[in-house]
């Protein structure tokens, strides 16, 4: 099947900083499979706390962020909290879409289209 995106280039708003001071902005994100939203539910952060999911669900599908080695769920709890809805919203645009793109309309003829989002977290 060519042409099928799997992976996502992202820039996060503000970014992480890791325990030296460097800041990591840049990274990709792939689609998730059925494991990565089953095998987390099975988690004991996600069942005392459900609202873990998301940090769980990240971590396991943000393959790239900076220079880091691994992207955990220690470094999703380390993002600000823009950085973190940014990518739960790239999460679902991609997961429900197949792409980074957002349906729109044009408010004048109401012509129903689709527009790429860059990738930029600005």
């Amino acid at each position: 099947m060519s042409g099928f995106q799997t992976e996502f280039e992202f820039t996060l708003p503000h970014g992480y900083v890791d325990g030296e001071g460097n800041l990591h902005k840049e990274g990709v994100m792939r689609l998730a499979t059925a494991a990565d939203e089953i095998l987390p539910l099975k988690d004991p952060r996600v069942q005392s706390n459900p609202a873990y999911l998301s940090i769980i669900l990240l971590s396991r599908v943000v393959i790239k962020l900076g220079s880091l080695s691994t992207v955990n769920p220690r470094v999703i709890e380390g993002l600000f909290v823009s950085d973190l809805a940014y990518l739960q919203d790239l999460y679902n645009r991609i997961n429900e879409n197949g792409a980074n793109v957002i349906k729109t309309k044009c408010p004048k003829c109401e012509h129903k289209f689709e527009v790429e989002v860059s990738g930029q977290g600005e």
